[in-house]
């Protein structure tokens, strides 16, 4: 394993208002946090915010077929759009960039909230989500430009805390305001927000870009949105558990094989390449890319699956797993903002994640193992544990590769980790659901049948077997959770690893 190192303070463009060696001063704060916390929170709380507001939408739209369509049209360009806008940005200037994202932003949720039918509507969330690819990487660069290394890690804490705090509000907002003013108010509040995010971005100090010569790697973004595009529909598909699902899902991860591999040779032999290959290179950069993947897959299934087990198994009303699920939202916040601020007073990065990472492995496997031996009420302590420690990872991997990058590629660094993140998540959460219904469908083909009926009533749904019956049930779907976990269990474990073994171990003032 390689010697731990250190990276500098010339490396990064000194904040504005401070000297060269100092701390960014709390006005320094308040001139620079705003102005990229709202183009984040817009960004990340559009992912979540539809979720709740779904069924009304296939009920005033039709085509309930292919409502899911609303949200992973929204991803599929969020995740095409980050590499575009961090090379845009290191070329153009950040704050130029970060105007035309959010007009493009607000423009869509219009278009959103007008649409007469599904169709429109997933094209316009595809154009919605171009902006809101730009929101998340472009506020994650212009951390990295106006702050010194070792401050980035308090504003990198305070920016995980902004999206998982968006996270975790979306589902709660998007069902407020579908009951009291229908679905288009989801859309239609990002107006007023976002105009308030202009103003704020009006006063970030407008910097010009490296203005590098070069044509834009036209063929390089058409392979990438291919292979993007061809790996979340496989997801998608996979996620059916039919054997014609799993068919298409096969023939378009070949075919994202296949993208990926044109594309990694192309990048090596263009002028302005849209993927930093020369960065990917770098140990530190794809270790620490790897560990947002690995992050990302874990923190997502955790929140996608929780309810789930809290419903079918523990018998939770939905209004009360909302309730039960604060600490892990709230705890991640926490770990975030004490990361921030650790990495900012001792420089040290990776130390935090494994160590973090390690306790959060540990909570994982007692909950597969001693879950059934909790009351519904100890249960939230866990999860609260687990994601105070969880919080120790996003920000210190946004500041390790910024670190690394250097000011002329801050973008391409924070782009390759929010496209890292969001892939990690998607493959996690796909195969977090292949495992919990594949064990369901080995033990009991039934019960698996009769799954969503229980998630739906919860335990309710099984009055209708017979007693015996009912206890080889919960039995069965209990063990089906418990494998869901070691799985999740898995990504942490496997991020240990990654966090332990980046070069890059402090940044120095």
């Amino acid at each position: 394993m390689s010697s731990p190192t250190t990276v500098d303070q010339r490396t990064a463009a000194t904040p504005p208002g401070s000297r060269s060696g100092t701390p960014a001063t709390r006005p320094v704060f308040w001139a620079i946090f705003p102005s990229i916390m709202l183009p984040m929170f817009l960004a990340v709380i559009d992912q979540t915010i539809v979720a709740t507001a779904l069924p009304a939408i296939a009920s005033s739209l039709g085509e309930v077929q292919r409502v899911s369509w609303v949200v992973v049209s929204y991803l599929i360009a969020g995740t095409i759009a980050a590499p575009v806008y961090g090379r845009l940005g290191d070329a153009f200037g950040r704050r130029r960039l970060m105007f035309i994202a959010l007009i493009i932003f607000m423009l869509a949720s219009v278009l959103c909230a007008l649409s007469p039918n599904i169709w429109m509507l997933s094209a316009m969330r595809i154009v919605q989500g171009f902006g809101g690819g730009g929101l998340m990487t472009l506020s994650q660069a212009l951390v990295g430009e106006a702050v010194p290394p070792r401050e980035r890690g308090r504003y990198q804490g305070y920016l995980a805390g902004v999206a998982v705090t968006s996270n975790g509000l979306g589902p709660v907002v998007g069902g407020y305001l579908t009951e009291m003013f229908g679905w288009p108010a989801i859309f239609l509040i990002n107006i007023p927000i976002g105009l308030l995010a202009l103003a704020l971005v009006q006063r970030l100090d407008l910097r010009r870009g490296a203005q590098v010569r070069g044509k834009f790697d036209t063929w390089g973004l058409v392979l990438f949105a291919g292979f993007v595009s061809c790996v979340i529909l496989a997801i998608e598909q996979v996620q059916h558990a039919d054997a014609q699902s799993l068919a298409v899902s096969g023939a378009l991860l070949f075919c994202a094989a296949i993208l990926v591999v044109v594309l990694w040779r192309h990048e090596q032999h263009v002028a302005l390449p849209l993927l930093p290959v020369s960065l990917l290179r770098d140990a530190t950069v794809w270790r620490s890319d790897a560990l947002a993947a690995c992050h990302g897959a874990a923190l997502v299934s955790l929140i996608a699956f929780l309810p789930i087990y809290l419903r079918a198994v523990r018998g939770a009303p939905p209004g009360e797993i909302g309730l039960l699920l604060m600490p892990l939202t709230i705890g991640i916040g926490i770990g975030s903002v004490i990361t921030g601020r650790i990495v900012s007073r001792t420089g040290c990065t990776t130390i935090l994640p494994f160590f973090g990472l390690m306790v959060a492995t540990a909570s994982l496997l007692f909950l597969a193992y001693w879950a059934p031996y909790l009351s519904i009420r100890e249960l939230p302590w866990i999860f609260g544990l687990n994601a105070l420690f969880m919080g120790t990872v996003m920000g210190v991997v946004q500041v390790t590769v910024q670190a690394v990058a250097g000011p002329k590629m801050l973008g391409a660094g924070a782009a390759s980790v929010q496209f890292s993140r969001s892939v990690g998540a998607a493959f996690g959460t796909a195969i977090v659901s292949a495992v919990l219904f594949s064990i369901l469908s080995a033990t009991d083909t039934d019960l698996a049948r009769q799954f969503g009926a229980i998630v739906e009533q919860g335990p309710n749904a099984m009055l209708a077997l017979e007693p015996a019956k009912q206890a080889v049930a919960t039995v069965e779907i209990g063990n089906a959770f418990r494998a869901a976990f070691l799985t999740i269990a898995g990504f942490t474990g496997l991020g240990v690893w990654l966090a332990w073994s980046i070069p890059l171990r402090r940044l120095e003032q």
